[in-house]
């Protein structure tokens, strides 16, 4: 987490807000005491809808042909 002074935030805001849309926590601080962080704002979630949609076009699994197909790659000596 890197810290930047007020001044900083003001003279150079667009930039610590893109070092923080980038995924950087930035820490803000007055005369030189931590008073504020920013951080990157957590994504919001997939609909229900979406999921659905995706789980409909996942191939369909076999799971006897699956299970001897982990078998054939495994060595089950070790």
């Amino acid at each position: 987490m890197a810290d930047v002074s007020i001044r900083d935030l003001r003279n150079h805001g667009g930039d610590i807000v893109d070092r923080v849309n980038r995924g950087e926590q930035v820490t803000i601080t007055r005369a030189g005491e931590a008073v504020a962080e920013l951080r990157p704002l957590s994504k919001p979630g997939l609909s229900v809808d979406v999921l659905v949609e995706r789980r409909r076009r996942l191939p369909l699994l076999d799971p006897a042909r699956l299970r001897a197909d982990v078998d054939d790659l495994l060595d089950y000596s070790l």
